[in-house]
């Protein structure tokens, strides 16, 4: 998976696909068409509909269905409602790293009681939907207008860190990279079932926090029964 994600100097990029074009799908795709990927954005409303955002994007973007995107893909960004995610094609996704945005809304996504009793996390259910390929929480808990404008070179002091989670070790190692290029540091929260401790309400949820900062924001998080 790491191979997916670099080239050589002057090779083609590899292609992102988006299942998703909203706030954070529009976002990450132009931070990654500044760095030479290609992209594919898709939306529940069809191709046509992107096409001023393809045109924003500019050449290395183009428009397709969610089956585009997770077939055409070497990489894919899933980042839609939780509710929606049964929609997501699962079978051109095997293989695949997948990067889950994902946070759950119950007043938008509806009660979902496995997750209201926390007997288990957003991107495990993401994990479940898709078990044949590897997912790996991240994007969730930054404001997406962040994503473009607090992105800084390596070893810049203070530099700004995500936390991850997900179950495959190569695949981290992948999006670690991809955040690298993208302007962040990287804190590896473990796996997909401790995602929870960067969902919403939490205190790494939204604030700009170095890499110690948001560590110790991770192990500060409590479950929603004992806040």
């Amino acid at each position: 998976m790491t191979e997916n994600m670099a080239a050589p100097s002057g090779a083609p990029r590899s292609t992102i696909g988006f299942i998703g074009s909203g706030n954070i799908g529009s976002h990450l795709a132009r931070l990654a068409v500044e760095r030479g990927y290609r992209v594919i954005m898709s939306n529940s409303r069809g191709p046509e509909t992107l096409q001023d955002l393809v045109a924003e994007l500019g050449d290395g973007a183009r428009a397709g269905t969610a089956e585009d995107a997770a077939t055409q893909g070497d990489v894919v960004v899933v980042t839609i409602p939780l509710k929606d995610i049964g929609a997501v094609p699962a079978q051109p996704l095997a293989g695949k790293l997948v990067i889950d945005t994902c946070n759950y809304y119950p007043e938008r996504d509806g009660h979902i009681a496995e997750l209201d009793d926390e007997s288990t996390t957003t991107s495990e259910l993401v994990q479940r939907h898709l078990p044949g390929s590897s997912v790996v929480k991240v994007f969730n808990n930054i404001h997406f207008a962040q994503l473009t404008t607090d992105g800084t070179p390596a070893g810049t002091p203070d530099r700004r860190a995500l936390p991850i989670a997900g179950d495959d070790s190569d695949a981290k190692q992948a999006v670690a990279e991809l955040l690298d290029e993208f302007g962040f540091d990287t804190v590896d929260a473990g796996p997909l079932a401790e995602g929870w401790r960067f969902q919403r309400d939490t205190a790494a949820y939204g604030p700009r926090l170095a890499a110690d900062a948001m560590r110790e924001a991770l192990e500060q998080a409590r479950r929603y029964a004992d806040m």
